[in-house]
């Protein structure tokens, strides 16, 4: 995750909410960005748009070579944050043919257009959008539940990323915000399914705490007031089992990896102070503008690959 990946999120959840409206219907309030990326250029439903959005996505991430080097090399971990938005909204509304993320998958992403898109130069990394995917294929059958949760986490960390780029930036939020995030993340963490370092689970704890980490530097080189963001810290498990039933709640919870939620006491941050301008420096309407175009252009590039 970086500020680029959290701007572009930022043009979706603007023109494509993640929540229904009065009706319960799916929210697309502008066609401009994603209707490109439509199936013969024709979204005839909410899944083909929903889909349109997920090539979006993966373009101005994955799509170019430009991008791929910039940062999506660096951190293949971003395909998870597109997957879990997916998942978010799949489960926003109820479909009969589309119910969940592996559904979505069979239908869409495992023979569908778009998906096979290869990208030259980076072939060290991954051959298509779908063997991108295919390396999370975890996903596929992790609880939506803990998905959405893992997304709500994410979503609190693009939204500080964004407060910090806004012009001006906005250096009062962050502190609030973290308290938000690490109650997402102490839910993530009750989850039974932590079991084991390696399972699915606990990578994107980790990956949650590693992209946390992460913006506790960039908030310190951009704002005042960050030494004061409460850190993730980790502890041992016991390594002793206890066989008393009074206990058996605790021993279980003892043989995970457990993260501890360190969360040092308040200091009073100096509010709306910034020493640093934003990258792009745009107000939200020409900020947006801008990354419509950058789809375009990618767009075009993709099609000269094909």
């Amino acid at each position: 995750m970086n500020e680029d990946m959290c701007k572009f999120f930022e043009v979706v959840w603007t023109d494509f909410p993640d929540t229904l409206d009065d009706d319960g219907n799916y929210q697309f309030k502008s066609d401009d960005t994603y209707q490109t990326y439509c199936i013969n250029e024709t979204c005839n439903n909410d899944i083909d748009k929903i889909n349109a959005w997920c090539l979006c996505l993966l373009n101005l991430i994955f799509g170019n070579f430009e991008s791929f080097t910039g940062y999506a090399k660096s951190n293949m971990n971003n395909v998870q944050y597109i997957l879990a938005w997916l998942s978010y909204i799949l489960s926003r509304k109820p479909n009969e043919e589309i119910s969940n993320l592996k559904k979505f998958y069979e239908k869409y992403i495992e023979s569908g257009e778009g998906y096979e898109t290869s990208i030259d130069d980076v072939s060290d990394y991954y051959s298509s959008y779908k063997n991108l995917i295919d390396k999370k294929n975890d996903f596929m059958n992790m609880d939506v539940n803990y998905i959405s949760t893992f997304y709500e986490a994410f979503k609190i960390l693009c939204s500080m990323y964004n407060d910090i780029n806004s012009d001006p930036p906005d250096c009062t939020k962050h502190f609030t915000k973290t308290k938000e995030f690490v109650s997402k993340y102490q839910n993530l963490l009750n989850n039974n399914n932590i079991n084991t370092k390696d399972s699915p689970y606990s990578q994107i704890l980790s990956t949650l705490s590693t992209d946390y980490t992460n913006f506790k530097s960039y908030c310190a080189e951009k704002c005042n007031g960050c030494d004061n963001i409460p850190p993730l810290s980790y502890i041992e498990p016991n390594p002793f089992v206890q066989n008393s039933e009074d206990t058996s709640s605790s021993s279980s919870a003892a043989s995970k990896l457990i993260p501890v939620i360190s969360i040092f006491v308040a200091i009073p941050i100096l509010l709306g102070v910034a020493y640093k301008y934003s990258l792009f420096g745009f107000d939200k309407g020409l900020h947006r503008q801008y990354l419509r175009e950058k789809v375009k252009k990618i767009k075009k590039k993709m099609n000269n690959y094909i």
